[in-house]
């Protein structure tokens, strides 16, 4: 499946196994693999009827600041997601 060379992609397989990449390594249901930069991904699925979902997207190159379900930009937006979720405004 052809991607563009500037985007970061993974894939996470929900049923099944699957095999990716030219090396073909083995991605069980459950995982995810990150995968490398190309211009397109290699997947093949094993003897089992397997899915997947593959996603990707274009970098966006900015900071990230993550703590439990959260992921904003800065320590203060976190604070604040936190405080919003507490008071119920999420």
């Amino acid at each position: 499946m052809p991607l563009p060379e500037t985007h970061n992609a993974f894939i996470y397989v929900y049923q099944g196994t699957m095999r990716a990449g030219p090396e073909g390594t083995r991605v069980e249901r459950g995982e995810l693999a990150l995968l490398s930069h190309g211009d397109s991904v290699e997947l093949t699925a094993t003897d089992e009827p397997s899915r997947l979902i593959l996603v990707a997207g274009r970098p966006l190159k900015e900071p990230i600041a993550r703590y439990g379900p959260f992921v904003m930009n800065t320590n203060d937006e976190l604070r604040q997601a936190f405080l919003d979720y507490q008071s119920g405004r999420l």
